[in-house]
């Protein structure tokens, strides 16, 4: 019985958040001079992977940073509520809400998961740049 319980918490949500915001914080406390990574260019891989910072700070290592610590903070101390979205607005199918919030809870693991290893890859990239490897 330990071992599966062991497996579900490794994939627990609550983990992945702790390991998302655990990666972060470890790429916050390793990028001292966040400005240099907007000359780090992406390789091809994270090209196709960019993220999309909404407030126009553009694509590339500094935006992926600027939007990974937004994220990480929105997580932490929660989400003001913009006055186009309205999280509470109830879905048009609300006669399964067991359905729908697996289907959530799977997508935000995959997402967290997503994110956990762009804040790893930034954290690198960044060590690679300054020349620091471990």
């Amino acid at each position: 019985m330990q071992i599966s319980d062991s497996y579900n918490q490794k994939n627990s949500l609550f983990t992945a958040m702790s390991r998302f915001i655990g990666a972060v914080n470890n790429m916050d406390q390793t990028v001292m001079v966040p400005s240099l990574l907007r000359d780090v260019p992406l390789d091809a891989d994270e090209q196709l992977e960019a993220l999309q910072p909404a407030g126009g700070d553009g694509a590339g290592m500094y935006g992926s940073y600027v939007l990974l610590k937004s994220i990480r903070n929105d997580m932490e101390w929660g989400v003001l509520q913009n006055g186009g979205t309205d999280a509470t607005r109830p879905a048009e199918d609300e006669d399964d809400l067991e359905k729908q919030f697996y289907f959530h809870l799977n997508g935000l693991h995959a997402v967290l998961s997503k994110l956990t290893r762009k804040a790893d890859t930034l954290t690198s990239r960044y060590k690679e740049e300054i020349g620091c490897r471990n």
